[in-house]
């Protein structure tokens, strides 16, 4: 075969079904298009979160290919994309495929959490339709391991490569992985890929990959793969339960050469996860006590305000543990990442040294069960502009707009107040300020795992807190009113079961 001619495209986006809709407008510093998208690829400091950067690697190191960019629309977690934005999305992804001409093949990179307004499974018809305009031609995907699997998605690519670390560390690595299937395919072999579904849906927080449940599953689907030379890939996905998708729930996905031996391989690890499904359980620090650590804490104490996670589609905007700790006189205190586009204007416009009362959601009703206002007196800091690139953890290398932003002084609170809603998980988020999280008493963080491989060489597990506060990722599940979430599942349905097939 000549070079082969390989598509690059995408769609990422992690939709909680509880959150605002989201517009075309959430995709525009992740929009990459044409030669844009492969020039990314081939940076150091890309918008990509690292798959395309090791899939185009590892391609240029197999041999001759030619690229064929395409599209790839990313957008930081939100709620449901409107009907328009996700057609206008989809629609361009298909015309650009259709102007391509012959392809050998097509490497897409999903998320598999997304949802749109009048769609359930937008990955799923992303690749139905990349599949009917590409015939035989190979498909390799690769996903978020918060993935909510659907029938299409599992059923139509040649290869499924998710991640396998959480915080998520290994983009580049699984791109690189998905380039080394696709040359396996494109060099005559040929792959089925098995998935299983369970009813279980972990709470966010219990799917960590250094240690517990998950980490202990995902490593028995690693040396299922190098005992046996059939199986080329486990995924074990782990669902994202604030989709409520009729997809959701914890999933094992096996591509192998040996069609037979791959289901049975995904039915075996499926059936070994749901005997720990119990082990998938939620601790977390109430904020009275979270509060009595932190004016305590004589070493750096991570406090993380996992229920207004930006990552997961919160607003970035709760009140509550903030407010306790400012109610208790707690100094020391490091805080962000805030939304409040208002908040971070009003204090662009007095400048540094300027004092004001600072009003937070002053546009959000006093009873507003997450955000309500909040109002303190404040110091301007510094402010800034601009975008950064991040040091540690998910977003190194990573260029991330974080809009006008300053650092507001709240008697012994450092606040840092941003016009783009980000989690807060990498150190840079602060240190681009002069702010050093190390010299800190206390650092809240809005995030619910990933500050955990940015702010590592802050403060060890030991003193990190997840902290039971209200807001739109809340691990609490009991908390939400599933609708299209498939039942019974464990552990909202304690009798929930799951037999071999």
């Amino acid at each position: 075969m000549s070079a082969p001619r390989i598509a690059l495209c995408g769609f990422q986006i992690e939709c909680n079904r509880f959150a605002p809709p989201a517009g075309l407008d959430a995709f525009r510093a992740g929009w990459l298009e044409g030669p844009a998208l492969l020039a990314d690829a081939r940076s150091p400091v890309h918008n990509n979160l690292g798959e395309f950067n090791g899939f185009v690697a590892a391609m240029d190191a197999a041999g001759p290919w030619q690229p064929v960019p395409l599209l790839f629309a990313r957008a930081q977690p939100d709620g449901p994309v409107t009907a328009a934005a996700w057609a206008g999305i989809r629609d361009r992804l298909f015309a650009a495929l259709e102007a391509a001409g012959r392809l050998d093949g097509v490497f897409c990179v999903l998320h598999g959490a997304a949802l749109a307004e009048d769609e359930d499974d937008p990955e799923g018809v992303l690749v139905t339709g990349i599949r009917r305009r590409i015939g035989m031609a190979p498909l390799v995907v690769t996903c978020d391991l918060h993935a909510n699997v659907s029938h299409s998605l599992a059923a139509v690519p040649d290869a499924f490569v998710g991640y396998r670390t959480n915080p998520h560390l290994d983009m580049r690595d699984r791109g690189a992985e998905a380039a080394l299937l696709l040359r396996r395919i494109l060099a005559g072999e040929r792959f089925h890929v098995a998935m299983r579904r369970l009813p279980l849906v972990p709470p966010s927080v219990s799917l960590l990959t250094a240690s517990g449940p998950y980490a202990e599953a995902i490593a028995a689907g690693q040396a299922l793969a190098a005992r046996e030379p059939t199986i080329a890939n486990v995924s074990v996905m782990g669902g994202f339960a604030f989709s409520d998708s009729p997809h959701g729930g914890m999933s094992v996905v096996v591509t192998g050469t040996d069609a037979e031996r791959a289901e049975t391989a995904a039915e075996e690890l499926a059936l070994r996860i749901w005997t720990m499904r119990r082990r998938f359980t939620v601790r977390l620090t109430p904020i009275a006590e979270a509060v009595a650590r932190a004016a305590a804490a004589e070493e750096t104490l991570i406090l993380a305000d996992v229920a207004d996670n930006p990552g997961g589609g919160g607003r970035g905007n709760t009140t509550a543990l903030l407010a306790a700790l400012h109610a208790a006189g707690v100094h020391g205190v490091l805080a962000g990442l805030f939304h409040d586009p208002a908040l971070a204007e009003e204090a662009h416009a007095l400048g540094q040294g300027a004092r004001f009362v600072a009003r937070l959601n002053r546009a959000n009703p006093p009873d507003d069960p997450f955000a309500p206002p909040l109002a303190a007196e404040a110091e301007v800091l510094v402010v800034s502009d601009g975008a950064v690139t991040g040091r540690r953890g998910i977003y190194a290398g990573v260029r991330v707009d974080l809009g006008r932003r300053a650092a507001l002084r709240l008697d012994g609170i450092t606040l840092v107040v941003v016009s783009a809603r980000i989690q807060c998980a990498d150190p840079v988020f602060f240190e681009h300020l002069g702010l050093d999280p190390r010299a800190a008493r206390v650092v809240v963080v809005k995030s619910r795992g990933h500050f955990r491989a940015g702010f590592d060489e802050v403060a060890p597990p030991e003193r990190i807190l997840e902290v039971d506060a209200p807001g739109l990722t809340s691990p609490v599940l009991t908390r939400f009113a599933f609708r299209r979430l498939p039942r019974p599942i464990y552990p909202l349905d304690e009798d929930a079961s799951f037999e071999a097939a």
